[in-house]
């Protein structure tokens, strides 16, 4: 292998740079902003919204925690302390499954969907701020056509 080919390797080209620069402020930054905002508004953590807003997206049903853990895509571990936290706010039950006594399943109550319906319009209108009315139709097309061609791979690494 010649010493260009090991260099090409080890460093991005110019225009590879030009994407992932603002690729990875974005991604960086843009969790800080909805944390902030929630935090201020809501006294909810952007972390926890979507814990949140996923329990709420499978109705009543209790969803066990590996499963929780995969969609929000958080370590067990990470999971577990969040909702211990969510869960002594009072917004989340936590139980043992009915057919297996071993898996631990998370519902959401009635007053973490009532916190829902309060931070939802304020998160909503930021997505929309920071996301989606700066880009054209066909751009955020393009945009979750990219980010669903990348998302199995990110996915599969963890």
């Amino acid at each position: 292998m010649s010493e260009a080919t090991v260099m090409s390797d080890r460093r991005l080209d110019d225009d590879e740079m030009q994407t992932w620069l603002p690729t990875i402020r974005f991604v960086q930054l843009l969790p800080q902003v909805l944390d902030r905002t929630l935090k201020a508004e809501t006294g909810l953590k952007h972390s926890h919204y979507a814990i949140l807003v996923t329990l709420a997206g499978q109705g009543d049903r209790a969803i066990p925690m590996t499963e929780l853990a995969q969609i929000a895509g958080l370590s067990r571990s990470r999971l577990s302390h969040a909702i211990d936290s969510l869960e002594h706010l009072g917004w989340v039950t936590r139980t043992s499954c009915s057919t297996d006594k071993r898996t631990l399943t998370a519902t959401l109550t009635d007053a973490g969907r009532e916190l829902l319906r309060a931070a939802a319009p304020l998160h909503v209108a930021q997505i929309r701020e920071l996301m989606l009315d700066p880009l054209t139709t066909d751009e955020r097309e393009q945009l979750g056509k990219i980010l669903t061609k990348l998302l199995p791979g990110v996915a599969a690494a963890l």
